[in-house]
């Protein structure tokens, strides 16, 4: 049975090293063939809304958009539901293709004994 990534970006603008290493991980674990789950926590919530990810730069790293789209197109999104609340976002402003859920779905996720979790 194949194993699922689930990654956690804790960042986002506020530590672009961090997030941008995040992102870059599970998109490569999606081009390698894995199923990855992608959750936007803190400040990386943003980068559920459209046009975010475009925003964001970082010398060196490969643009977030495209790593975002990777993850929209072949994974799974998830904004948390505290964190997007907190933020004011809502189901009808995210992305298509990003949902909003809570540690519930994260545990249940992380916890799947063919998965494999990561927090940055």
């Amino acid at each position: 049975m194949a194993r699922t990534l689930v990654v956690k970006v804790t960042a986002g603008s506020d530590a672009p090293e961090r997030c941008a290493q995040a992102f870059t991980v599970a998109a490569s674990a999606v081009a390698a063939g894995v199923e990855v789950s992608l959750w936007l926590t803190g400040e990386s919530t943003w980068f559920a809304l459209p046009g975010r990810a475009q925003e964001f730069e970082l010398p060196h790293s490969a643009p977030l958009a495209e790593l975002l789209h990777v993850l929209l197109t072949s994974g799974r999104v998830t904004a948390c539901t505290q964190c997007a609340a907190r933020r004011g976002i809502t189901d009808a402003d995210v992305l298509p293709g990003v949902r909003i859920a809570g540690a519930a779905t994260f545990v249940e996720e992380a916890l799947a004994d063919d998965a494999q979790a990561l927090v940055y």
